[in-house]
């Protein structure tokens, strides 16, 4: 295809199959209300359109256990059970969507290391719950951490920083790398006394040589745009600090007022000025360098209205 922008988005049916069925928070429609909005506002001017794409199970296994991936294939063919302790129900299909998942973030990663795009968006990914070894939080894998084993392994990426404005913390990601010191880690958060899955403390600052290479910053219930940006600076001199070679970020929109199972009110400015400024020291630091994820979110207009503006932000930014 010819690259008409900076930016890329990927939609397609077959990452719309990761997803729990229709009564599930996590369900397939997720894309279709995102996918809607964003040819409604005719961003497709703005930015590429990609198909999804897949990856192999030996990518996969960048960061997860063999084992793991194996039971997962298992109760893929049969769709009986949890993967976890009740979180995450197994479905007919999941190895393939999950591998989806993986495998378009991996592409983009790909097509931003080849400079064919400076940034890249990709809807149904940033499942930062799930550990090396099990699934946890609707994450049957955990793109965001095979995504930095994946820069390292496949481009020889040393310093990556990974960013998550989520309203759940980024469990999955900080205690996986919590002793990494080449992985800088940034998560705004509601406060995991309030919010699975009860981590994120501020005194999480990683462990051994990466101690202070990890910010934690839990928000109170209801905060506020206000709030957000009162704190966000924090981040940013954080991250400058430290001069990423590449920018992973988990934008998901959860963080948003009227999200049904969270308690924080930022509007989507929030997000479109996260990822603005991000966009803005990317090109600082790493020629621009920059894959998002969609993340949580599970209120379906604050969804279409966040990924939207956070696509804006990214085709807009100079």
């Amino acid at each position: 295809m010819t690259v008409k922008h900076t930016c890329c988005v990927y939609l397609g049916e077959d990452l719309a199959r990761y997803g729990f069925g229709n009564d599930h928070p996590f369900g397939p429609m997720r894309h279709d209300v995102f996918k809607n909005a964003f040819y409604q506002q005719n961003l497709e001017m703005l930015v590429d359109v990609l198909s999804p794409e897949t990856c192999t199970q030996e990518t996969l296994e960048l960061f997860h256990d063999h084992a793991y991936i194996e039971k997962v294939k298992a109760q893929s063919r049969n769709g009986i059970g949890y993967l976890d302790q009740g979180d995450t129900p197994a479905f007919i299909g999941m190895y393939e969507a999950a591998s989806t998942v993986a495998g378009s973030v991996c592409n983009a990663i790909d097509r931003v290391m080849r400079n064919e795009y400076k940034r890249a968006f990709i809807p149904i990914a940033g499942l930062h719950h799930a550990r090396r070894h099990i699934a946890a939080g609707f994450c049957v894998v955990n793109d965001c951490g095979i995504a930095i084993e994946y820069l390292r392994s496949a481009h020889d990426v040393k310093t990556i920083a990974y960013v998550d404005i989520d309203a759940h913390h980024g469990d999955g990601v900080f205690y996986s790398f919590e002793d990494d010191p080449e992985l800088i880690f940034a998560d705004l958060h509601e406060d995991g006394r309030l919010l699975y899955p009860g981590t994120g403390d501020i005194t999480e600052t990683g462990r051994g040589e990466a101690k202070g290479t990890k910010l934690n910053i839990p928000m109170p219930p209801q905060a506020d745009n206000h709030l957000f940006m009162q704190v966000w600076p924090k981040v940013e001199a954080f991250l400058e600090k430290r001069n990423p070679d590449f920018i992973l970020v988990q934008c998901g929109a959860d963080s948003i007022e009227g999200d049904p199972i969270t308690h924080m009110a930022y509007t989507e400015a929030a997000h479109a000025h996260a990822i603005m400024r991000l966009c803005k020291l990317a090109e600082k630091t790493c020629n621009g360098k920059l894959v998002a994820m969609g993340g949580g979110g599970y209120n379906h207009d604050n969804i279409a209205r966040t990924w939207t503006a956070v696509v804006k932000a990214m085709a807009e930014t100079r």
